[in-house]
């Protein structure tokens, strides 16, 4: 089993969370897709998050829209960096996830992803994600209502609690056999070496 702790409002999630679902494929794993609100992680244990948006290194900010580029390009993907709206409060959004379940989390999530990193909507918004209910199927109402439960709103915070005491520090962070962690897109290479390691033995 994959654990996917991932947040819709990180632009290196939706690379990885684009990228993995092959991979799991491949190896014939199943995906746990874990939704967390990556502001309360940074909060909790990553602050330093918010001083390097206050202060930011001028060449390492250059480097970053190349190098995110340079990621996108490599899995097909069009992503607007930074969106007119950055950062987006996605706790609605990652609720609706959970509301959702794990099957239909997934088309909903990758709509998310492609409205706000590709298409620059407001993910916070109502309407935004009520007009992606409707592309899915989805009545936006019942959606829109739904996240609002107490049940919703408290496992979300339990998951993001969780991954903090597992160690999460932001978004991506993937698990395998539930302790070996991986952070970021761009350690996909490094779990498909464990899962060619773990199906040769």
């Amino acid at each position: 089993m994959i654990e996917f702790f991932f947040d819709c409002s990180s632009p290196w999630t939706y690379l990885a969370f684009h990228n993995i679902q092959p991979l799991a494929k491949e190896f014939g794993e199943q995906i746990s897709w874990r939704p967390v609100l990556v502001g309360g992680i940074f909060n909790a244990i990553n602050p330093s998050v918010y001083a390097s948006r206050e202060n930011p290194v001028a060449a390492k900010v250059r480097y970053m829209r190349k190098d995110l580029a340079d990621w996108a390009r490599l899995a097909g993907l069009a992503i607007k960096m930074p969106p007119t709206v950055f950062p987006v409060n996605s706790i609605k959004a990652m609720r609706g996830c959970l509301w959702l379940g794990n099957d239909a989390m997934v088309p909903f999530a990758r709509s998310v992803f492609e409205a706000y990193w590709r298409d620059d909507k407001d993910i916070s918004r109502e309407p935004v994600l009520a007009e992606i209910c409707r592309s899915l199927g989805i009545d936006p109402e019942k959606l829109l209502t739904g996240i609002g439960d107490e049940g919703i709103k408290n496992e979300l915070k339990a998951n993001t609690d969780e991954a903090i005491a597992r160690g999460v520090f932001g978004s991506p962070t993937i698990f395998l056999s539930k302790t070996d962690m991986y952070f970021g897109n761009d350690r996909l290479p490094l779990i498909r070496e464990a899962l060619q390691r773990r199906s040769a033995a």
